[in-house]
């Protein structure tokens, strides 16, 4: 079974360190998942994962059970045999991924029936379906089937979508708690931007002892301070001894403010999809390197990174991969993102164990903003 042991709180803040043991080695946190959805982190190889320092990425269920499905999965011997991944697996319930097929779904008490986006084939997914699913795929923790509400969105709808996220919480615990009981599962707490809902909703989830808690339904297009608050309040609630992930929040400075409320895991598209495009973030800010500005520049991406990238590549060179179509440019820029996210990480638990924080948040964020 998976078990969270806090080691600390900080001084100053509501920041946490602590250890996610987990059937496939252990995730210190606060830490960063990259996705994975697909069985793979896009461009990525496991064994430069594993250089980078990850110690735990996210796969989507819905993703996987249109292709290639679960059956085959389990066939290979579980989701880490079929990816050649060693580390720590999460797999995402594909709520979020349903909810956004707005014209290819339809909402029921029982679950949501959807089309797929690939054959246009219908499936549903009730919450039982969803946990045997993650069982079937073998992953270290499995997240409860979860419907998020929309920003902006009244009281009532928010409020309606957690009381059936609430059934579905109660309906995938009770079958977990059947097939298989050694397999982690996060509660996920909902509420829109309501704060009285938020902490009904925890207190909810808290009573059906899940795991681990999940905040979701955030990083829709709420206001960062909203945001904030809506961390704050949720954090305040949720119990000590569990581990507390903010789901879909990426940019640096929002994962610091969420530390210092008390967050442990992360996860969000943003390194490696920004990475593929031509963005990458770097101890200055982020940089795209398609610019013209670059052309001649001979520095590394980040003169103060030391990973594969930053030591053997010009920013030049890098431009001229992705003017020229060449996949090694989107590689060696996902490499690099990857890399500040886990330094990132890294010195934010070095920083928390020295009661130091709050002061290295100003250093970093006078840099990073500069």
């Amino acid at each position: 079974m998976v078990k969270f042991e806090l080691i600390k709180i900080e001084k100053h803040t509501g920041a946490r360190l602590g250890i996610l043991h987990t059937p496939h080695g252990d995730v210190e946190t606060p830490n960063f998942m990259p996705v994975g959805t697909q069985a793979t982190v896009k461009t990525i190889s496991p064994r430069e994962l594993e250089e980078i320092g990850v110690q735990i990425i996210v796969s989507n269920t819905y993703h996987l059970h249109l292709r290639p499905g679960e059956d085959l999965i389990k066939e290979a011997g579980g989701l880490h045999k079929f990816m050649s991944w060693s580390g720590s697996i999460l797999t995402d319930s594909g709520g979020f991924q349903v909810y956004s097929l707005a014209d290819l779904r339809a909402l029921k008490d029982e679950g949501v029936e959807f089309r797929s986006h690939i054959d246009g084939s219908r499936v549903f997914f009730t919450p039982e379906k969803v946990v045997d699913i993650q069982v079937k795929l073998g992953s270290d923790i499995a997240m409860i089937l979860d419907w998020p509400t929309p920003y902006p969105a009244t009281k009532k709808e928010a409020l309606n979508h957690m009381k059936l996220t609430t059934k579905w919480a109660e309906r995938a615990k009770e079958y977990r708690d059947k097939v298989a009981p050694e397999q982690a599962l996060f509660g996920i707490v909902q509420g829109g931007t309501y704060f009285d809902l938020r902490k009904e909703n925890a207190r909810e989830m808290m009573e059906m002892d899940f795991d681990g808690y999940a905040i979701g339904g955030l990083a829709l297009g709420e206001p960062k301070i909203e945001r904030d608050k809506i961390v704050e309040v949720v954090t305040a609630i949720l119990p000590e001894e569990k581990v507390r992930y903010l789901m879909g929040v990426g940019y640096p400075e929002d994962i610091i403010s969420s530390v210092i409320n008390g967050v442990d895991l992360f996860d969000c598209v943003l390194p490696t999809r920004n990475a593929r495009t031509g963005t990458v973030f770097t101890s200055r800010g982020k940089l795209t390197i398609r610019n013209a500005e670059y052309r001649a520049d001979f520095k590394p991406l980040d003169p103060e990174c030391n990973c594969y990238t930053c030591r053997n590549f010009t920013r030049a060179y890098i431009r001229h991969l992705f003017n020229a179509g060449e996949i090694l440019g989107p590689r060696l820029t996902t490499y690099h993102s990857l890399y500040f996210f886990m330094k990132l990480m890294r010195e934010i638990r070095e920083v928390i164990k020295d009661d130091y924080l709050l002061d290295w948040k100003e250093e970093f964020l006078k840099k990073y903003r500069g």
